[in-house]
């Protein structure tokens, strides 16, 4: 029977040395961190060490640095214990007069962590294993601490407190509170609404972020200049007691006008969120519009400085101009000319009915008349080949030299029927009857024939929106 290890080309020494590698491996793991793990270990001693458990983490500045990986009690008889802490180096270096809180963490981390502040420059700094004592560390008041150090009737006013508060929150609102709501929350709870406002939360912690980052200022020491300010203003308050006396009670009183107009405050406060979101981007114009119009504000400077020149120059325009507009100048031929812009008035309304009419006109010789007059009849074999239209005035100038006829110059028609194999006929003449004759030639006929009607006109439509005749579908050829 062939031994299994040979397949894999393992020894069973190499089996078994690696087996114990991954079982040591994964306790070390489970248990806290590899056991031979390097860094900085730092002691600190706390009086409670609340939640604070083996991994918490470490932090400065809200930067992870490192972890617990040990919790023990000074001895049997005290709450304090002993939190031994591993340090990464981006933590180093930690002075002797270093500070350590215990803290919660945020609602989605749950716990508590250590927040470490490394000490100041002036502090000597700690080897690894040193310990911070219990002078420079500090745990967060536990709630069931506050409640024990309140009396029974406080701790029972603080219970009727909280359950009101529950009920405020998640009691389902009555038909008049929501007559007052704005209609997105209409039917929820406190609660629920709340809930539902978180979705605008980071656009407005984003907007508080900046103004934050706005009030430090722009160079050092510019935070306490306005807290100085402040105070300044303040002794300054103080000292007119009674002008601050007077803005508490007009302020007070408007209050109370507001008060009085809480419905309509109510209606004004619902539409300020869409007032806002429409003034965003016209803000946003603005201050693109700043840096032109300082650049504007420096290049006027020059001519604000010439305008006292300027109005010292143009006082005698000012004067000759009051001579132009008096009664005997502009102000007289304005009464002359009032009749004339009366009726200049009703001419204007007149156009403005006749202007649509000639548009039509327009219209219809730009789509219809002058585009078919541009069609070339397709006739062989009397087809020109040039567009209807000039076929037209042609035709004219012919009748118009057939008119000579009369004074003897001009070109006559004549007709000679008779020797010919096609019999025609001119129908029913008064007074004579029906002519016969024989033709040499068949006739030819109509050129275009006589249509049995007229071509379609809708007379409820507009001349341009009428279909163009197709001229070149009319039919060719001899009559019946």
């Amino acid at each position: 029977m062939s031994d299994p290890w040979n397949r894999s080309g393992l020894s069973k020494l190499a089996a078994g040395l690696l087996a114990i590698a991954i079982i040591v491996g994964a306790v070390a793991l489970a248990f806290g961190g590899l056991p031979f793990r390097g860094g900085y270990e730092l002691n600190a001693v706390f009086a409670d060490t609340a939640n604070v458990g083996l991994r918490s983490p470490v932090r400065i500045a809200g930067v992870e640095v490192g972890e617990v990986t040990g919790v023990r009690a000074v001895d049997d008889d005290s709450t304090a214990s002993v939190v031994t802490m591993e340090l990464d180096d981006a933590a180093l270096p930690i002075r002797d007069d270093a500070e350590l809180k215990i803290r919660p963490r945020i609602f989605l981390e749950g716990n508590f962590f250590v927040d470490l502040q490394p000490g100041t420059p002036q502090g000597a700094e700690l080897d690894s294993g040193g310990t911070i004592p219990m002078t420079q560390t500090a745990a967060p008041v536990q709630f069931d601490q506050v409640l024990g150090v309140l009396r029974s009737d406080a701790r029972e006013d603080l219970q009727t407190l909280v359950q009101g508060y529950g009920e405020a929150i998640d009691g389902e609102p009555t038909p008049a509170e929501d007559a007052t709501q704005d209609p997105a929350v209409r039917g929820l709870t406190a609660a629920e609404a709340g809930n539902l406002s978180l979705r605008w939360a980071p656009g407005a912690l984003r907007g508080l972020a900046v103004v934050n980052e706005a009030l430090q200022g722009t160079e050092r020491g510019d935070l306490a200049r306005l807290i100085r300010g402040s105070a300044d203003t303040t002794s300054q308050l103080v000292r007119s007691e009674r002008a601050l006396q007077d803005l508490i009670v007009n302020f007070d009183t408007t209050m109370a006008a507001l008060a009085s107009r809480q419905s309509d405050l109510s209606a004004t406060i619902r539409t300020l969120p869409r007032l806002l979101n429409a003034a965003n981007p016209a803000l946003d114009a603005l201050n693109a519009a700043f840096p032109p119009t300082r650049a504007f504000a420096r290049e006027i400077l020059p001519g604000v400085d010439q305008t006292a020149a300027t109005i010292d120059a143009a006082f005698p325009w000012v004067r000759q101009t009051r001579a132009l507009v008096s009664p005997a100048e502009l102000q007289g031929l304005v009464r002359v000319m009032q009749p004339a812009t009366a009726d200049l008035a009703e001419s204007v309304n007149g156009t403005v009915s006749l202007l649509p009419q000639i548009d039509l006109v327009d219209r219809c010789l730009l789509n219809v008349i002058l585009p078919t007059g541009d069609v070339v009849i397709q006739d062989p074999p009397l087809t020109t080949g040039v567009p209807n239209y000039k076929e037209f005035f042609q035709t004219m100038v012919g009748l118009a030299g057939e008119s000579q006829n009369f004074d003897g110059n001009g070109t006559y028609t004549r007709f000679q029927p008779g020797g010919g194999p096609y019999t025609v006929s001119t129908g029913a003449l008064p007074g004579v009857g029906a002519l016969y004759g024989n033709a040499v030639a068949e006739p030819l006929g109509t050129r275009p024939a006589r249509p049995s009607s007229r071509p379609p006109y809708n007379r409820d439509a507009a001349c341009y929106r009428q279909q163009r005749p197709n001229l070149n579908a009319a039919r060719t050829g001899a009559g019946p």
